[in-house]
């Protein structure tokens, strides 16, 4: 049996030289970074949500509040590898997933290859099973003025016999 969830996530992009752009667990030189609880890793968390989602099992909000002072500028990957550990709980295994970053910037081509090998090293599937494209919204609204990044996440997870 198989079974797909999605994960959509978005967060502010503020100018902050003192805290790294972290997409998919790789680190962007920028003097932009996004802002949020944890590390802000929109990417993962999109990923994880995406996960939840397709073992009817909430979302990461439900997992890792984030009014909870504990998880403040926590490693996204932490986040991740729990999505991953309820999948073995229910007996699936994830097939691969598929990401697309909406924003103006920073430009993702001459980042997409080191992203995607680090989720396939943190997801721990094949690389060509690992897709992440980049989108913008042609300038238009809060993101096309780069105020922030939105991520949006499908995965495909399949039942172990």
């Amino acid at each position: 049996m198989y079974r797909v969830g999605t994960g959509l996530d978005f967060h502010r992009l503020l100018p902050d030289k003192d805290r790294p752009l972290i997409l998919g667990g790789y680190i962007i030189e920028s003097e932009l970074a996004l802002q949020g609880h944890s590390d802000a890793d929109i990417l993962l968390h999109s990923i994880s949500d995406a996960i939840l989602g397709a073992l009817s099992l909430g979302d990461i909000g439900d997992y890792f509040p984030d009014t909870d002072m504990a998880h403040k500028n926590m490693d996204s990957t932490i986040i991740v590898k729990k999505a991953l550990q309820l999948i073995k709980e229910k007996n699936y295994s994830l097939v691969n997933m598929d990401a697309t970053i909406i924003g103006e910037g920073p430009k993702i081509a001459p980042h997409r290859e080191q992203i995607r090998k680090s989720l396939s090293k943190i997801l721990c599937i094949k690389l060509e099973n690992v897709s992440v494209k980049a989108t913008t919204t042609e300038k238009m609204g809060a993101i096309g003025r780069q105020e922030g990044i939105g991520v949006i996440t499908t995965v495909l997870v399949q039942k172990i016999s």
